[in-house]
Parts: structure tokens; C-alpha cells; sequence
């Protein structure tokens, strides 16, 4: 199964924001979300600005990836993917990410579960 997009939920500065419901997970490799290109020149997303809020209610423990980039344009590929255990029932807050660690050359953050989750992406904004 090809990778879902994840699109972003903007925080507002100084006022509110209504609890998004996010983009349900497939477990395994080669599935997952993509968190696209928003740049104005559209050559890339933004992810020291990106927080993913993940739920986890399989049933069981799972991880989640927030899978290394491609090198060019990430320097710091080679350290892999960023990889967060969530246990049943809870729900974690992942992120600000380095660009140089997870962008991939389309611009893109992918991320890939080993369990069904629940995963909201919020880009924090600028001027704050």
C-alpha cells in the first residue's frame, strides 16, 4: 500500500486552535504517512517547525519512525531513523525535527508504524 499524505494543521499564534482528529496509520514498511513539501518555493516541508501528536490505541506497544532522509539534501542521514516507542492507550508529542536528519529529496517527512496509530501533524508558526 503506497504512503497516505499527512497534512499539516497550522498553530495559531496568539489564538486557537480546534483539536484536529488526524490521519489513521497501516502498519509496516513501505506504508505510513508522508508530511509534504509546504515550502512557498516547494522544494521542501519544514520540519524545525513540525510536531507530530501520535495516539496509539492498537491494543499493544508499537514504534513510530520518523524515517532518516536522503543524502543530498541531508547531512545527517546516516544517523537513521528517529524512533519512538508508544505504549497502548497514550498518546506522545514528537518533534521539532532536524532537516538535516529526516528530509527527504522530494521536499517530504515520512513517517512509518509498526502498529496502527493515529497521527496529527502541526507546523508551529514563525512568528512566534
Amino acid at each position: 500500500m503506497a504512503r497516505v499524505a499527512l497534512p499539516y494543521n497550522n498553530l495559531v499564534p496568539n489564538g486557537n486552535l480546534l483539536d484536529p482528529t488526524g490521519v489513521a496509520t497501516v502498519a509496516g514498511a513501505g506504508n505510513g504517512l508522508q508530511v509534504p513539501d509546504i515550502s512557498p518555493n516547494r522544494r521542501q516541508s519544514q520540519p524545525e517547525l513540525t510536531l507530530l501528536r501520535v495516539a496509539n490505541a492498537s491494543g499493544g506497544s508499537g514504534t513510530i519512525s520518523v524515517l532518516a532522509g536522503t543524502n543530498p539534501p541531508d547531512m545527517a542521514a546516516g544517523l537513521g531513523a528517529e524512533t519512538t516507542t508508544v505504549a497502548t492507550a497514550t498518546t506522545q508529542w514528537l518533534g521539532p525535527f532536524e532537516s538535516g536528519r529526516v528530509l527527504q529529496s522530494d521536499g517530504s517527512i515520512i513517517v512509518e508504524t509498526s502498529v496502527v496509530m493515529t497521527v496529527t501533524a502541526f507546523k508551529v508558526p514563525r512568528n512566534t
